[in-house]
């Protein structure tokens, strides 16, 4: 199955990913030139429909974070397709690109860090307006006011300035601002990590509250899967660049195919330490680095294929001789929209199998 395709009513996508890919530049040899290029994205794919939550989850340094600044198009892609409502991002001109900031916007992990500190609360909401240049009916000091009602700030916070508020108030600010245009899609890049854990609670709720009043689309970014178990209603799981496995959250949190989710979800606290123990799943190895993936450490020269999670999958004693090959020099097939990129998923409920995808 694939998310690609039209709903049956024949409503397509908001959003369409499709093999997005951002390499950077590698550092070695004389001066720091050369090196293999580091694939901080590499070849993702989904798509988030009208109302939705696609929640992208996977450790530090994953590429979730790029991947939203690429949907944001604070950084060019390398490769790939990013389509809002079947138009094709890169296709883009200057005026069609400042509607599609209208219509896209982004609340950032650090509250404190994406606030001026010499910008009243009030002009910062107000910012996007200004930018876009949006006068609403009642001017827009009254839209700001609406806003900041709307997120649970006083209308007596306005001309005060970013020192003066808690982490959890600033990142009210941060979700105001990004409403002040009437956004289709919200881009939250790990939105709560920064927060109390009791501040996080009332954020994403507050999230929640917006999206059902509104219909707005979420991308949530996060480590923390009891996060995105509460409010994503699909799941992207990330690893050293790519999806490893994809579809419904029930699906994947109630019975993951894919090693690595396994490996994630089980260490996920839970109230029983006994419990806990006893179903941690260890990964072996350090995460490498995504200049040199894991496929490519047993030839050295960074070009033989295979599956990037291999080497600390905790699957392989289970392998015969031909299915370690097969994950050495095969790269599974990417899950598109829903799916697992991994050989022998069915090993992970104890027998071989296929993938979903």
């Amino acid at each position: 199955m694939t998310e690609t395709t039209t709903r049956p009513d024949g409503a397509p996508p908001l959003l369409q990913v499709d093999g997005l890919t951002k390499h950077f530049p590698g550092r070695g040899g004389l001066f720091g030139r050369g090196g293999n290029p580091v694939k901080a994205v590499d070849g993702v794919s989904f798509c988030v429909r009208a109302g939705q939550t696609l929640g992208i989850v996977g450790e530090s340094g994953c590429g979730k974070s790029t991947t939203g600044r690429l949907l944001m198009r604070l950084l060019d892609p390398t490769a790939g397709s990013v389509r809002l409502d079947g138009r094709e991002l890169a296709e883009l001109n200057r005026a069609e690109m400042q509607e599609y900031r209208r219509q896209v916007q982004m609340v950032f992990q650090n509250p404190a860090s994406s606030l001026n500190p010499r910008q009243s609360i009030g002009s910062a909401i107000a910012a996007p307006l200004h930018a876009q240049r949006i006068d609403p009916p009642g001017g827009i000091k009254a839209r700001v006011r609406e806003l900041m009602d709307r997120v649970g700030l006083r209308p007596d916070h306005y001309n005060r300035f970013p020192h003066e508020f808690s982490g959890g108030q600033k990142q009210r600010v941060g979700i105001a601002r990004a409403l002040a245009l009437d956004p289709r899609l919200i881009i939250c890049d790990e939105p709560v990590s920064a927060l109390d854990v009791s501040v996080q609670a009332q954020v994403v709720n507050l999230l929640d509250d917006i999206q059902r009043d509104t219909g707005v689309a979420y991308v949530f970014i996060a480590h923390d899967l009891s996060v995105v178990r509460h409010f994503a209603d699909r799941v992207a799981v990330m690893y050293l660049g790519k999806i490893m496995e994809s579809g419904p959250t029930q699906d994947v949190f109630g019975a993951p195919r894919h090693p690595y989710t396994r490996a994630l979800l089980s260490a996920v606290p839970q109230a029983d330490p006994d419990a806990e123990r006893g179903r941690r799943i260890r990964l072996s190895g350090d995460l490498p680095t995504p200049a040199d993936p894991s496929s490519s450490s047993s030839s050295g020269g960074g070009t033989e294929p295979g599956c990037v999670f291999r080497t600390r999958c905790p699957l392989r004693p289970q392998l015969d001789e031909e299915q370690q090959l097969r994950c050495a020099g095969e790269v599974p097939p990417a899950p598109d929209g829903e799916g697992t990129a991994c050989h022998f998923p069915g090993l992970t409920d104890g027998e071989p199998g296929t993938s979903r995808g």
